[in-house]
């Protein structure tokens, strides 16, 4: 809780009327402040919380494009298209790898792509806020890496990165 004080420093009163007001206010403002603090009461109140709906990632769309190209050797962002079905915000708040690494239907002598995910330090810094009932791009830096055993077929190629998310609300 919270009060609040007033103090009158250096007012000199004019006349009784003005001391008899004074005095009045003073009284009546005793009587409410000791009614707030000294009342009790009671009742009853009911709320249920709806269940969370899953926040989903998708596979990018037209549109959607990577800053970033991966090489041997180096590293690119991953992006992730995240889905929230919800009717409030929700924060992401983790990305992990959840399976193997491949490459796009265009490029099926790509077997051996050396390409690894890094998921990012849990919770995400800075925070990532879906809002309701939309979807979000999430960039994160430098995720994918490609080592020097990645075959010539795989060059050009558009990997498919499995990861789950965590979403809070």
């Amino acid at each position: 809780m919270r009060s609040t004080r007033s103090l009158v420093h250096g007012t000199k009163l004019a006349g009784t009327a003005s001391a008899g007001a004074v005095a009045l206010c003073l009284l009546a403002g005793g009587g409410t402040a000791y009614a707030y603090w000294a009342s009790t009461g009671s009742g009853t109140g009911a709320a249920a919380a709806a269940a969370m709906q899953t926040v989903t990632v998708d596979a990018l769309v037209a549109g959607d494009s990577n800053s970033t190209s991966l090489v041997p050797g180096g590293t690119a962002d991953v992006i992730l298209r995240t889905s929230n079905p919800n009717g409030f915000a929700v924060q992401l708040y983790a990305v992990a790898a959840s399976g193997e690494v491949t490459a796009d239907a265009a490029h099926p002598g790509c077997t051996t792509t050396g390409v690894s995910f890094t998921a990012p330090a849990t919770p995400l810094a800075p925070a990532v806020t879906i809002p309701a009932n939309s979807s979000r791009l999430v960039t994160l830096p430098g995720a994918a890496s490609m080592s020097a055993l990645s075959q010539s077929a795989c060059q050009g190629a558009t990997f498919k990165i499995p990861v789950t998310v965590e979403a809070r609300r």
